[in-house]
């Protein structure tokens, strides 16, 4: 074997480069993407979560539910889709916009807030006293 390379290997590593940069592009926007999409759906979640309480906080007040939720929403940059009050509690459904580059599409979380209400049979919430 001498160490000379024949004519038909010259530039095979600059194919095999460009081949390999052009994967790595490609998993970096997929990436990139996924990582947008998952902060959307956190961003609908937290306005969500904060415009119910929101709302229930109102509705204790004697105020207006679902506009102290659209406010709330709107500060978190997302929009309320749907607020329903049922007895003390408030559902609010919320959406947040992808970035066009993504599609657009809307990405939505729903919330529910109100007074804790004991189950059948769940525990009052005392402690035991003392050892027994």
């Amino acid at each position: 074997m001498s160490g000379t390379r024949s004519r038909d290997d010259r530039g095979a590593a600059t194919a095999v480069s460009v081949g390999l940069v052009g994967v790595l592009v490609l998993v970096s926007a997929i990436c990139v993407g996924t990582v947008a999409i998952v902060l959307a759906h956190r961003q609908a979640q937290v306005a969500a979560d904060l415009a119910s309480l929101a709302g229930a906080t109102a509705l204790q007040r004697d105020g207006d539910p679902c506009a102290a939720a659209t406010r709330t929403a709107e500060r978190n940059e997302a929009v309320v889709t749907s607020c329903l009050v049922e007895g003390a509690t408030v559902l609010v459904a919320t959406s947040v916009t992808l970035p066009l580059v993504l599609g657009g599409d809307e990405v939505p979380a729903r919330a529910r807030a109100g007074p804790q209400t004991a189950l059948p049979g769940a525990a009052t919430g005392t402690m035991p006293s003392g050892p027994r």
